[in-house]
């Protein structure tokens, strides 16, 4: 059988062209000014100090301000992006995501592609310690996409590992996975965290081979983890020896926090708390490759005629919302892709639904709702981003005759009522990014178990399964630009923007770094003297 051998000199060769790259839901961070992908003093007057040239302090203590609480500490079975960027730390993949959109060594040195496309083999790397000091070998690598494809004789844990056939492990260090059919989605699948082998206490005492290892997680207080001294990759091994993450859900308490010293790390931070606090901080701020939208259950009525749902997105003025909410720092989306997906986004969607309150009359006095109707919209309360946008999407329906009523709840709650369950008419959220574009766009399949839209349609079923078994970049990436715009034909959602987001930082903590999904590195993190 001839082979394809991949190594990590160069990367993915399909994937480091996207610029960016959306499992759960997305940041609480409203943008703030400040250079794309670049440090400064949040007056914006001046440069913040080169990290080069001071002197770096082995050891301390990082405390970060989190908005939400962990929604389970198993990365296989928590849904919130928010977890996923402290548990990170923990858990290491075959692979993980780079700076670039490129995926780069962890687990696999390196990997090879059967000709046919349905056999991957990975080479695991050697000398790999879990953290409760027991050897990392392919029996545990396939221990545990056994988990997530179900193969276990359990319920797949993730969709994305459905197409995995048969695992099979030759030897310690060897991993052959063979799937049902081709599937181009399958390598950025690969940056999914491993665990030991026969271990089932992940949700109480996580357990993995990342650079840091878990402490405690006291709920309502914080999330503490320590530098794991065994890490496997020298050159990745943490100066810090400590990360705490506070929970803090109050966004002015947490600015106050930092300015007063008591943390060190604002992960998102508004416009206005970037003022707040003044000189002596770096603000690094980047795009997120988010999607801020307004879902809408296509089940509920009258949600379920196409035509109030244009009707709608004709309500609602997207720039004004960018203006008001995001202060202008954010880019008018009009599907569910970002323009940082630059291969795959379809340009020109952003203006299908001009704001137009008399078209919208119109389609609604056609759907037979012309008099208007009552329409709940559910936020989680601790996303204020996302409480704000809904506000002004209330003013606006108005225009039209809807009476949007604001409904906050908690965000345990938002994941089982709304992302879980379904049982909501409108809600605002933000989906964060992903490596590869059928993660982004593979949520609205009518069988994809977290459609949380209840959206289903046979032409965009079609093209999304044709697209995941296309190995040709060109034809895979038009698929996915049509499959976008049946979902804006048909109003699936209303597709608000992609804000910018800032993250601020203590003067002397040097080393983060912007990732094209949302990805806190701690590793690679360190603090210099004052």
């Amino acid at each position: 059988m001839l082979k394809i051998r991949k190594t990590f000199v160069t990367g993915f060769s399909t994937l480091a062209v996207l610029s960016m790259v959306i499992s759960g839901c997305g940041s609480s961070a409203s943008p703030a000014p400040a250079a794309s992908g670049t440090a400064q003093t949040t007056n914006g007057n001046s440069p913040a100090k080169d990290s080069s040239s001071m002197e770096r302090v082995e050891g301390g203590t990082v405390r970060v301000a989190m908005s939400t609480e962990p929604d389970n500490l198993d990365p296989y079975l928590s849904a919130a992006t928010d977890t996923s960027s402290m548990m990170d730390n923990v858990f290491d993949g075959l692979f993980e995501a780079g700076e670039n959109s490129e995926l780069v060594p962890a687990v696999a040195e390196s990997y090879q592609i059967s000709e046919d496309g349905l056999t991957y083999t990975f080479n695991i790397r050697k000398g790999i310690k879990f953290h409760d000091g027991s050897d990392l070998t392919a029996e545990d690598v396939a221990y545990s996409y056994a988990k997530l494809s179900g193969l276990n004789g359990k319920e797949p844990l993730s969709s994305k590992f459905a197409v995995i056939e048969k695992i099979e492990t030759p030897d310690d260090s060897t991993v052959v996975v063979k799937l049902k059919a081709k599937d181009a989605a399958f390598l950025a699948a690969n940056i999914v965290a491993i665990v030991p082998k026969d271990y089932e206490k992940q949700s109480e005492k996580p357990i993995g081979a990342g650079p840091f290892q878990f402490v405690s997680y006291a709920p309502g207080q914080q999330l503490v983890l320590e530098k794991n001294d065994q890490f496997y990759d020298q050159e990745r091994k943490p100066a810090l020896d400590r990360v705490e993450f506070k929970i803090m859900p109050d966004t002015n308490s947490s600015v106050l926090a930092l300015q007063s010293g008591d943390i060190d790390m604002i992960p998102g931070i508004s416009a206005q708390g970037a003022l707040q606090l003044g000189t002596g901080f770096q603000i690094v701020s980047g795009p997120q490759n988010m999607v801020q939208l307004m879902a809408l259950n296509n089940t509920e009525k009258p949600l379920d005629d196409v035509r109030v749902r244009q009707a709608i997105n004709h309500a609602i003025d997207k720039d004004v919302i960018i203006q008001t909410v995001a202060e202008g720092n954010g880019a008018k989306l009009g599907s569910n892709m970002s323009p940082a997906m630059k291969m795959y986004y379809q340009e020109g969607l952003e203006n299908r639904y001009q704001p137009d309150v008399q078209k919208a009359k119109a389609l609604l006095k056609e759907a037979g709702y012309e008099n208007g109707f009552k329409l709940t919209i559910t936020v989680p309360s601790n996303y204020a981003f996302h409480v704000d946008t809904a506000q002004v999407i209330a003013e606006q329906l108005k225009a039209v005759g809807i009476d949007a009523q604001i409904k906050q709840i908690e965000w345990s709650s938002w994941l089982e009522d709304v992302y879980n369950n379904a049982k909501y008419e409108a809600t605002i959220v933000g989906l964060t990014g992903k490596l590869d574009p059928h993660e982004v766009l593979g949520r609205y399949e009518t069988t994809y178990g977290k459609n949380f839209f209840k959206f289903s349609n046979a032409e965009f079923d079609d093209i999304v399964n044709r697209a995941r078994t296309e190995i040709d970049v060109t034809k895979r990436a038009d698929m996915y630009k049509q499959a976008q715009t049946v979902l804006t034909e048909q109003a699936a959602a209303v597709y608000i923007m992609d804000p910018s987001r800032s993250v601020a930082l203590k003067e002397n903590l040097h080393g983060f770094t912007m990732y094209p999904v949302q990805k806190y590195d701690f590793a690679a993190m360190y603090f210099s003297k004052k």
